[in-house]
């Protein structure tokens, strides 16, 4: 009998010794590999941290004890031994477990994650109210070395030094985030861990003189010379100069080693990071040889690694974009592609293998990717900046400030616009229609299919101002691309479709859904018109306008929540225009939205569909009939 079973809590943990904990590790690893055959998820990551996730639970005590994952996409191992491990076959799937650690879901989950660089700051201010109110919680952090990268992680560890005594920080350096990690700090790690003498040496010096006369004062004395040559022999200077004490690098798969300095860790009345080396998909030998696939994959063959069969697709978005960046990139010099740690994500990967000096990765570092978008940009380059819709929110204020109150041409790909179903909050890109509408200057776009996308990235490129560009996850409408692509009109709709009773208004891929939507209305005797609206700014207000002076009611749809979206341009500009044909509205309510198997799921959960559309519609025509009020005078 194995010993996974046996374990429902971290007691049970404890209660192992060494080789039985090795097995456990050996279990879990199989179980993961096993389980995320059949779901999918982040593999990768959540075999490299298997023996770390033992060794918290062997000497820590959950949940008074706090950990906090960044990101927490490597939170699998802590849920299946916090009481989640018969559930684990339900991980991002409808009503099941969280892809990332969420607070409602257990105890255990002290702190909700999503994106990177949030752990160590996090973790600082419960440090910090544990401080204040006098408990004696012990508070980490685990952070991949990817997180280094992140500004937000540098902001945090500033203030450790002057916000408490008691904080321990474990570095996961596995030299990945999603893809391979890149700047400073990525060769700063390496060099700690191709030398590690002095960390070798200080051990075994400092135990030398304890043992022999005057040792103390000697002891002293080294301390003293230690500073003035540590800088040469010890790389890790940058982390105790900023208030952290190190230790290090030691094998993140030892769990003897792991829990010894954990216990160590544990005693220390500084802060204290312990830097350990894992392996990205240990246990799986096809993660291992393609660990940016199992970061986060798809459905697989557990003795293979290859993806289990799947219906024939369009190619997705991401790649429809990676190909028109290498295109356009043959006949515009000046143009260059930026992303934020996410090459293979964003399709980026694309231009990076066959024009790599054209190519740019700034880390998780999405407020410096778009000041130095910026900076290319004052000196006459056309930078486009590939990030996902929910990430780019982190740089709001350099989207105002730094892009669009200079009025640079920077132009903005946005994957993952929508929903990214089983990821859920963290990822669902609802919100970026409302952040950029409002931002004077700016070109908000979003194609219908492959085709008008490359129309628009041609369009995108002759604007001299800061352009968004939205799209989904998942795969395209398998429109073939014309040979060369046709400059839009600024802010001009295409009516795809004539009518005078409803006119709907579809913005960008939910134009399958307005269509359906206009079918079912006409099976009711409705003449329906049906508008390809391309730009949520610019509005086309002349076809808004036109449409809502002859048609009896409007209806939009968009995959973007109520507030601030093209629904809400389209009520906004008519109570301007004193135009007071009603207007109904399909998009997502005002609630952060949950992870689901499909996207389907959520539509029908959320009211998000053709059909939910058709109801509205059908509403305000019935209270029109019942109210003169509502009447409107079709324009001949």
């Amino acid at each position: 009998m194995g010993y996974l079973e046996n374990v429902n809590s971290p007691a049970d943990v404890k209660k192992l010794n060494i080789e039985q904990l090795q097995e456990l590790a050996h279990e879990i690893r199989e179980s993961l590999i096993h389980t995320l055959a059949d779901t999918g998820g982040h593999l990768g990551p959540n075999l490299g941290v298997v023996e770390a996730t033992i060794a918290f639970h062997k000497v820590f005590d959950g949940p008074k004890d706090r950990i906090v994952m960044d990101v927490a996409h490597q939170s699998y191992v802590h849920k299946m031994l916090t009481g989640r491990r018969d559930r684990m076959h339900t991980i991002r799937q409808t009503d099941g477990l969280c892809g990332f650690m969420v607070r409602h879901e257990s105890p255990h989950d002290s702190f909700g994650a999503g994106h990177a660089g949030t752990a160590l700051s996090a973790a600082l201010g419960m440090a910090a109210a544990r401080d204040k109110a006098g408990t004696g919680e012990h508070v980490v952090a685990l952070v991949g070395d990817a997180a280094l990268t992140c500004g937000i992680t540098y902001e945090a560890m500033n203030n450790i030094r002057h916000t408490t005594k008691r904080l321990i920080v474990i570095l996961n350096d596995n030299e990945w985030s999603i893809d391979r990690n890149v700047g400073g700090m990525a060769k700063h790690l390496n060099r700690i861990v191709t030398n590690p003498t002095y960390n070798r040496l200080h051990k075994d010096f400092d135990s030398f003189l304890k043992k022999v006369p005057f040792g103390e004062k000697l002891l002293h004395l080294e301390r003293r010379a230690e500073e003035a040559a540590k800088s040469m022999l010890y790389p890790s200077v940058i982390f105790e100069e900023l208030g952290l004490r190190y230790l290090g690098p030691i094998d993140g798969h030892d769990l003897k080693t792991l829990i010894a300095n954990l216990e160590f860790c544990k005693q220390a009345d500084e802060p204290i990071l312990l830097h350990i080396r894992t392996t990205k998909g240990k246990g799986a030998h096809f993660a291992l040889e393609n660990p940016e696939r199992f970061h986060g994959c798809s459905p697989y063959d557990p003795i293979t690694g290859k993806s289990k069969p799947t219906k024939p697709a369009p190619p997705a978005w991401q790649d429809v974009f990676g190909d028109l960046m290498l295109k356009f990139c043959q006949t515009h010099a000046k143009l260059v592609g930026i992303t934020g740690a996410m090459p293979s994500g964003t399709g980026l990967n694309k231009l990076r293998d066959k024009m790599p000096e054209r190519y740019f990765d700034c880390g998780i570092a999405e407020e410096h990717a778009v000041v130095f978008a910026a900076g290319m940009a004052t000196m006459g380059f056309r930078p486009v900046v590939a990030i996902y819709s929910t990430f780019l929110q982190r740089a709001y204020d350099c989207i105002v400030h730094d892009v669009a109150l200079q009025n640079l041409p920077v132009i903005f790909c946005m994957d993952r616009a929508g929903l990214s179903a089983a990821d859920g909050p963290t990822h669902h890109g609802l919100f970026d229609i409302a952040y950029a509408r409002t931002v004077p200057g700016t070109v908000l776009m979003q194609p219908k299919d492959e085709d008008e996308f490359q129309d628009m990235f041609a369009t995108a490129l002759t604007l001299n101002a800061p352009v968004f560009i939205r799209y989904p996850r998942g795969a395209a409408m398998g429109v073939p691309m014309k040979e060369h692509p046709q400059i839009l009109p600024p802010g001009k709709a295409e009516v795809l479709q004539h009518g005078h009773d409803v006119a709907i208004f579809s913005y960008g891929t939910m134009l399958p859904m307005a269509q359906d939507a206009a079918k079912r209305l006409a099976e009711q005797g409705l003449s329906v018109a049906v508008i390809n609206a391309r730009f949520a700014k610019p509005l086309d207000i002349e076809c808004v306008e036109r449409h809502a002076r002859q048609c009896k009611a409007l209806l939009t749809f968009e995959d973007h929540v109520l507030q601030g979206g093209i629904g809400s341009a389209v009520i906004e500009h008519l109570a301007d225009a004193r135009i007071y044909t009603p207007v109904a509205r399909v998009a997502w309510p005002d609630k952060f939205i949950e992870w689901a198997s499909t996207n389907d799921v959520l539509r029908e959960r959320h009211g998000v569909t053709a059909q939910a559309g058709v109801e509205k519609i059908l509403a305000i025509l019935r209270e029109q009939k019942s109210d003169p009020r509502f009447q409107v005078v079709a324009v001949k």
